[in-house]
């Protein structure tokens, strides 16, 4: 293990793999300081079920754009520069929201305000998610392609262990502290993350040194005009004590000198603003381009079937979970601490499903897996369904039982329907723009789970679900079962003879 560390270290360099690491271990640290979000939404704003799941819907809608990211790095450089400037840019946006809201409560405690400190926040974030992919896409080109696994593995293990830190500290921290300190407290990692940006080097594009270049000789020409006409002032002062005659002449080549200065200093504006020109017309001309393949390639049938799956699953089915957590803190009254713990569980049964479809599902057509994890969703819902109607009493089953294996089985099975969408992702995505179109499939994803929470929002308001009130819970559930079916009516969308291993 040690050994291979080390040869991490030495082919991508240290500082590389601690930004990589560090954001995210970040990412998955969110978890840390979301839990706390909830309670703020639910205790101190006191909104009901629907409306908060509605702030959250709304606050991560940035995740759902990340193409739009990831073309603006890829074609706008900023100095020259297309990576350490964009993420210095998503640092201080996932910094400054959680510094404001813990320092001023009037904001942290006004529903719009609220919102909208989230909604910057998870652009940072987005954004920098959006960076650091394409950060490891150009790490592992050419003669380091070999370690693009390991790579992936650095960083997704980084991320399960922020996860796991996260959920730990959330649950201790809100039994403990006020909910200001703990967004404070959050600061400290955007804060070492910021400072790590300046550790990693990035080449400048070459026609931005051919700027400085044009730049540096202009400046040249015009400190030597400069130089020349100071050596000609002092000439002229000396003759003129001397002989009252050479004024005249040296008046003349003072204007000439000024002459030649101006001349040279508009032929450098007249450069800056042509070099100007030029930047923008490529940078227009980039966007174009990456636009253009990006919808070329996402028009085809062989990507785009698949990717109205993958959506269609999502917005079919209702989301629930925060009317759920609601029901668990409100009317089981589970602690925040406990509820830590389940989080980490969850953590637990990702690994689980990664494993379990590596080893023995990745031969298996995407279609069966597809349709088993549908099942598995609907089996999840009837033990909420038991959970909700107090049928789990009688037997004798704690409640925190029930919310421990429904947490770790959901997270577990709905890992095993991330897996095809991941492979088919990379499967499909065209050279050129692998990293852009990865990022609309994630997109398309996000946006599924968004409009899900506001169906689910929308349920639980239309079936008068409330922090006080959770007669009609159960009824939505059991809506939620039956859609979980639905998408398995859409499966021809996805390639018949399609696997884990081969399309």
């Amino acid at each position: 293990m040690i050994t291979w560390l080390k040869q991490m270290q030495i082919t991508f360099g240290t500082s590389f793999m601690w930004l990589v690491s560090l954001i995210y271990f970040t990412q998955g640290f969110r978890s840390f300081v979301w839990t706390a979000v909830s309670y703020q939404l639910k205790d101190i704003l006191k909104l009901s079920p629907s409306a908060s799941q509605l702030v959250v819907s709304i606050s991560f809608f940035p995740w759902n754009i990340k193409p739009i990211y990831g073309i603006f790095s890829d074609c706008i450089p900023i100095r020259g520069r297309k990576r350490v400037p964009y993420l210095v840019i998503s640092t201080i946006l996932s910094l400054f929201p959680w510094l404001i809201l813990g320092l001023n409560a009037p904001l942290r405690s006004s529903q719009a305000f609220l919102t909208i400190f989230l909604t910057l926040q998870n652009l940072g974030s987005a954004m920098a998610d959006v960076v650091v992919d394409a950060m490891i896409a150009e790490a592992v080109q050419s003669e380091r392609a070999a370690f693009a696994g390991d790579l992936q593995s650095v960083s997704w293990s980084a991320m399960a262990w922020g996860g796991i830190c996260g959920s730990l500290l959330g649950g201790y921290t809100l039994t403990n502290l006020p909910i200001d300190t703990i967004f404070l407290l959050f600061c400290v990692l955007p804060t070492i993350q910021l400072f790590s940006c300046c550790l990693v080097e990035e080449a400048p594009s070459s026609r931005s040194i051919e700027k400085l270049a044009v730049n540096g000789n202009t400046r040249s020409e015009l400190d030597s005009a400069s130089l020349q006409e100071r050596l000609d002032g002092r000439t002229s002062d000396a003759v003129n004590s001397s002989v009252e005659t050479s004024k005249v002449g040296t008046s003349r080549r003072r204007k000439r000198t000024q002459k030649n200065y101006k001349g040279k200093e508009i032929i450098m504006k007249s450069d800056t603003l042509e070099e100007q020109r030029s930047f923008v017309v490529r940078c227009f001309l980039s966007l174009k381009l990456a636009l253009s393949s990006l919808c070329q390639a996402f028009r085809r049938p062989i990507i785009l079937r698949p990717m109205a799956w993958f959506f269609l699953a999502h917005i079919t089915v209702p989301n629930f979970s925060t009317v759920m957590f609601y029901y668990q803190t409100e009317f089981l009254h589970l602690e925040a601490s406990f509820l830590g713990n389940a989080r980490v569980v969850g953590w637990f049964g990702l690994f689980l499903g990664t494993f379990a479809y590596n080893r023995y599902l990745r031969r298996m057509k995407l279609r069966k897996i597809l349709t088993l994890a549908q099942v598995g969703l609907a089996i999840l819902s009837l033990l909420d369904i038991v959970l909700v109607s107090r049928a789990n009493v009688p037997l004798g089953i704690p409640d925190k039982f029930m919310v421990l294996c429904g947490s770790a089985l959901a997270d577990a099975i709905n890992q095993l329907k991330m897996m095809p969408f991941l492979i088919i992702s990379g499967q499909l995505c065209p050279p050129g723009i692998e990293g852009t179109l990865f990022a609309l499939f994630m997109s398309v994803n996000n946006l599924g789970s968004t409009l899900a929470s506001f169906l689910g929002a929308g349920l639980a308001s239309a079936l008068s679900i409330s922090s006080d009130s959770f007669d009609n819970l159960l009824s939505g559930i059991c809506v939620q079962v039956i859609c979980t079916f639905i998408p398995v009516g859409f499966l021809f969308l996805i390639p018949q003879e399609a696997t884990g291993v081969s399309t």
